[in-house]
């Protein structure tokens, strides 16, 4: 049965949304040790904009927290390939970690965001359709089974959320989680249609994988402050 649901559009609103995934800490500020998590956690060199909607800091304490990383030498930063007019945006990147596939992977991942959102009559449909089809495969791999319940089947997708990275937070029927981390925050910063649409594919396949009606998830991105919401069950 084709599932016509798609993740609500998200505002952008400063401070709303996930964090990129991982948690190292550095002895730093308290705004700007979280900063430099976020950069450390990401796989991808990551905007102003992205850190900035975020994070929930105003764009200029951000700019000012990123000059002192890269002063100190915990960051650096590259423009952005041009892209029509216009001076190319910075990319930040932290320093001192060995995360060449991953960062292979994101650019990859950002890549087939860009096409399907470009070529695509319908980038959600087909973004959903993917990620559907990527969470029956990662159910799979976990040997899924028909689970017992309806509860016991999101609580497996809740589990595998956090095995590929999401940070879930459910409710104690697992309804309604947050996700408080993004593996590809820029990414989902540049193309939330693609990426978003895929990250509720996902949930969808894993959860039909398990036994239960995926027509009732829903996805809001940047819900709140530090996570999306993932809505599992009416």
């Amino acid at each position: 049965m084709k599932n016509n649901r798609r993740p609500r559009s998200p505002h952008a609103v400063p401070g709303y949304g996930p964090l990129p995934g991982g948690s190292p800490r550095a002895p730093l500020s308290k705004s700007r040790s979280a900063l430099l998590e976020m950069l450390r956690a990401q796989t991808e060199p990551t905007t102003l904009a992205a850190l900035v909607t975020s994070s929930g800091l105003h764009a200029n304490t951000v700019r000012e927290h990123l000059d002192a990383l890269v002063r100190e030498g915990l960051a650096h930063r590259q423009p952005e390939a041009p892209a029509g007019r216009g001076r190319p945006a910075w990319l930040y990147e932290a320093t001192g970690r060995d995360a060449a596939s991953a960062t292979e992977y994101a650019g990859l991942a950002s890549a087939l965001a860009a096409a399907i959102h470009r070529t695509s009559a319908s980038p959600i449909d087909d973004a959903v359709t993917a990620g559907r089809e990527w969470g029956h495969e990662l159910a799979r791999e976990r040997g899924a089974r028909q689970a017992p319940s309806a509860v016991a089947a999101r609580r497996e997708v809740v589990a595998l959320l956090d095995e590929v990275g999401f940070a879930p937070q459910a409710d104690a029927r697992s309804s309604v989680v947050r996700l408080t981390r993004c593996p590809l925050l820029e990414a989902a910063h540049k193309y939330p249609d693609v990426v978003c649409g895929v990250h509720l594919g996902l949930a969808q396949g894993a959860l039909e994988e398990y036994g239960a009606d995926p027509d009732d998830t829903e996805l809001l991105p940047f819900a709140e402050p530090g996570a999306c919401r993932l809505r599992l069950s009416r």
